[in-house]
């Protein structure tokens, strides 16, 4: 009898001590697969080097050189705000269990309950997959970068890129990842064509409007200053690709292995049509071509990358390059919209491109992996454009009030452009000095005002007054004074 009622406690006092599961509540711990978990961690080290230092060279590569290091700067910032944002309270409010549709709740706050929990479905841990997930969370405001290079200000791109994470990147991922209203209305997106290159490329194109051009646009031929970087960051892209994709599969099995061969196949395939239609356009094929190329069609594989076979990897390959392409030129040729660094042609169109035709390709008579019980190509084509449809009024809108919200906070960076307006006023006497601060702008300061300004913040820029910043002989110029004014 003893005996008895002994081991009756012990096995309650086992379960009563067994800590809480995020998705089931209070239930055994799943046992977790070493094998996967050691994938999952490998590959969110590769979508982070996508990002730092992939991305970072990619576009420091295509600005002029004056302005690479804001851009390496401007990346690492990004980086480091959305992981903060992520860990407090980005993953709680994408991923909890509870919550609605729309948005979660704060239960894993600091990322509180995750530790020795498994999500319903997988076999690592949920902190891998937290972790694994806040690598996308640092990409995905990152690649918007490209859209205001050389004319934003370093305050407002970390500013804003918080904000936007908030209102924009952690909603969209709760509605298609983190089983919301999309995602019960069976929504595909593998490894976030809608989450990831939707939201970024329209977010880029909206704020590339709201900006304004760069100085010079589009008469002054602005040539990127290091082809040689930018290809080198697209060969990290690339290779961190593989985990971008493949750990999407969310295990190391063959659903990983047919998303990596797909990246593959999708990437090569885009890079040698973009080379041909630059031969036959412009008369030769280029270094930037083939890594822009590349990029294309790994933004336009990566919703389908799990769901359709190596032929309609060919076929996105080819439709990413030449849509892409023709993107490319109709934004910046014909609707003179600065989209600097083409985020919304390569990255935006791409992702939009992907994410409806996956429904196509998906098609087992295609090659692809088939579809849901009750679900054909017709409705899943309809669910697809609906989704990327509401992604995007949502990113445009969001990303209208982000910019709203910081209207108090200067933007624009100040270049030559007032202290030329100056001279040309007879309001500075003296030659210029040169100095080079944090958000990449080269500033200009006086060697002493003309007589009758009070002071420097007498000449023009924004806001009234030019901010200045000198010239010191170590090279390390007291930028915070531009930061924080």
């Amino acid at each position: 009898m003893i005996q008895k009622f002994v081991q009756t406690a012990l096995v309650l006092s086992a379960l009563m001590s067994a800590p809480a599961m995020a998705q089931t509540g209070m239930v055994a711990i799943p046992e977790t697969n070493s094998g996967d978990s050691a994938w999952i961690l490998t590959a969110s080290a590769l979508v982070l080097m996508m990002t730092l230092p992939g991305l970072a060279l990619f576009y420091g590569g295509l600005v002029r050189a004056k302005n690479f290091l804001s851009v390496l700067v401007q990346c690492g910032a990004i980086a480091a705000i959305a992981s903060v944002i992520w860990i407090v309270v980005g993953y709680s409010l994408a991923f909890s269990v509870n919550g609605n549709g729309f948005i979660g709740s704060l239960e894993n706050f600091m990322f509180n309950g995750l530790l020795d929990s498994v999500r319903e479905g997988q076999t690592t841990g949920e902190l891998a997959f937290a972790l694994f997930q806040m690598t996308f969370a640092i990409i995905t405001p990152a690649l918007i970068v490209g859209a205001w290079v050389e004319r934003a200000r370093f305050g407002w791109v970390v500013a804003f890129s918080a904000l936007w994470s908030l209102l924009i990147y952690v909603p969209v991922t709760r509605w298609v990842w983190g089983g919301g209203f999309l995602a019960e209305q069976g929504v595909i997106d593998f490894a976030g064509g809608i989450v990831v290159h939707t939201t970024a490329g329209i977010s880029a194109l909206v704020v590339a409007l709201m900006l304004g051009k760069r100085i010079g646009f589009p008469r002054t031929l602005m040539l990127p200053h290091s082809p040689a970087l930018t290809v080198a960051g697209a060969g990290l892209l690339w290779v961190g690709w593989f985990g971008f994709n493949g750990g999407s599969a969310l295990a190391a099995n063959d659903a990983a292995a047919s998303a990596i061969i797909n990246t593959h196949v999708g990437a090569s395939v885009a890079a040698i049509v973009w080379l041909v239609i630059e031969r036959i356009k412009v008369g030769k094929a280029t270094a930037v071509g083939f890594a822009t190329g590349a990029v294309a069609g790994l933004a336009t594989i990566t919703p389908a990358a799990g769901v359709i076979g190596p032929g309609g990897a060919v076929i996105l390959g080819i439709l990413a390059g030449v849509v892409c392409f023709w993107f490319v030129g109709l934004v910046k040729g014909t609707l003179k919209i600065d989209d600097s660094l083409d985020v919304f042609a390569v990255h935006g169109i791409g992702g939009i491109l992907g994410s409806v035709l996956l429904a196509v390709f998906a098609s087992e008579a295609l090659g692809g992996a088939g579809y849901a019980e009750g679900v054909g190509m017709a409705s899943q084509l309809w669910v697809q454009v609906k989704a990327v449809a509401i992604v995007g009024a949502g990113a445009l809108g969001c990303c209208v009030g982000a910019r709203l919200a910081l209207a108090g906070q200067p933007v624009l960076m100040i270049g030559r452009a007032p202290v030329v307006q100056a001279l040309q006023r007879g309001q500075v006497a003296r030659p210029l000095r040169h100095a080079h601060a944090l958000d990449g702008a080269e500033h200009v300061a006086p060697a002493r005002p003309l007589a009758g300004t009070q002071s420097r913040a007498d000449l023009p820029g924004q806001h009234g007054r030019l901010r200045l910043l000198y010239h010191w002989p170590a090279g390390y110029l007291p930028a915070l004074r531009l930061f924080f004014g």
